[in-house]
């Protein structure tokens, strides 16, 4: 499916993405997210700068330079979380906009050893709470 920029919930940087998430940071090529359900505590998002829908429509410079900055946000989520793993998913059923969920995995968590629920709405935090995982990731941005 491709789908249209102008209905992109990423491209648009509307109400729908803000209720959903909160913007950590402007990288290279990417935008970074805190999701705000937190069952998975610290999970985040990383989406292209651009509407694009899938990776094999990069060149091999800006994949390289989008994977770069993925890598940039575990290396910065494992550094602030120490999760037992980070799980990524790239879905893009319904939204065809390049981006990644990343889900730190905990040993005695959810959803260990399985698969990272989408939105399981059971973990919401304190604004203040958010901002202390937004600067806690930020320092090693």
């Amino acid at each position: 499916m491709r789908s249209n920029p102008a209905e992109c919930l990423y491209c648009q940087n509307n109400e729908t993405l803000h209720n959903l998430m909160i913007e950590i940071a402007q990288l290279s090529v990417s935008r970074v997210f805190l999701f705000k359900e937190q069952t998975y505590r610290g999970r985040c998002l990383v989406a292209y700068k651009d509407h694009v829908n899938d990776l094999f429509e990069l060149s091999d410079e800006e994949r390289n330079a989008f994977i770069a900055d993925v890598v940039k946000v575990t290396k910065a989520m494992d550094q602030a979380f120490h999760p037992e793993k980070i799980n990524y998913g790239a879905y893009s059923d319904k939204l065809s906009h390049l981006h990644f969920h990343l889900a730190p995995k905990y040993v005695d968590g959810p959803d260990y050893g399985g698969t990272f629920q989408m939105n399981p709405g059971k973990v919401y935090l304190t604004d203040e709470e958010y901002q202390q995982m937004i600067e806690e990731i930020k320092k090693y941005l």
